[in-house]
């Protein structure tokens, strides 16, 4: 068994099990989050309960010590997202990880027609997941594939979006709220979406907002996180 890093007797609640909410910074991976936690605290049975691109912002859940084990339980749990979707282009990661091509005229597209658009990405759909994931096939992860040119047949997976609200329009910039199943890629959802218009689309921005019960309001920072572990460090250290 891999013995645990040394740690302060500060920590010992992480060590007991702690459920941990973060605002995920943007451009940070959720591993990112991961190593922090675990640098702060030196305790290495650390997770996460849902992945975060690292162009996505908002709720991470964070989980140490015996409560790793409630991490399937929270990935199950419905989200919420809110973001932007840049409709007359694609890109071929579905978000601004890669550069837009195929540009389009928007000229035909009135607020209405997208306002009408999120009626056939409601309810329970079929869904095809973006190339460049996570996801495996025959063992392989599918961006491992997508990056060295290889063509790779996908299955369409069933998905749940229990609302689509379109919250503001400003073309070429369409703003949304969408709250959905596990299992959900909001990227492939904005590629769909400007499939369904005819002109296009890409995610050009994701904040994850709720997971369950838990929302983002109650997430902490990365800063606040470090002065937390510093003060609780300070307090005991003054007692010893």
């Amino acid at each position: 068994m891999k013995k645990q890093k040394e740690y302060h007797p500060s920590m010992q609640p992480y060590l007991d099990g702690q459920v941990i909410l973060f605002d995920k910074p943007l451009k940070w991976t959720s591993f990112d989050i991961i190593k922090k936690v675990r640098y702060q605290t030196r305790i290495a049975k650390v997770g996460h309960a849902g992945t975060l691109d690292p162009l996505a912002t908002g709720l991470l859940i964070v989980c140490t010590g015996k409560f790793t084990k409630q991490i399937n339980d929270y990935m199950g749990m419905e989200k919420e997202y809110t973001g932007t979707i840049t409709l007359g282009a694609t890109t071929p990661t579905f978000d601004l990880e890669s550069e837009p091509t195929n540009i389009t005229s928007l000229e035909n597209i009135t607020e209405q027609k997208v306002l009408d658009a999120t009626a056939a990405f409601t309810g329970a759909i079929m869904q095809m997941p973006p190339m460049h994931s996570a996801i495996k096939k025959d063992g392989q992860r599918l961006y491992y594939a997508a990056r060295s040119g290889e063509v790779v047949e996908i299955d369409p997976r069933p998905v749940t979006i229990y609302e689509f609200e379109i919250t503001n329009i400003e073309l070429p910039i369409v703003h949304f709220r969408v709250r959905c199943s596990t299992g959900t890629y909001i990227r492939s959802l904005a590629n769909d979406f400007g499939a369904a218009l005819g002109v296009g689309g890409y995610l050009s921005s994701l904040r994850r907002t709720k997971i369950g019960s838990f929302s983002v309001e109650d997430a902490m920072q990365i800063t606040a996180f470090e002065q937390h572990i510093a003060t609780l460090k300070g307090q005991a250290n003054a007692e010893l």
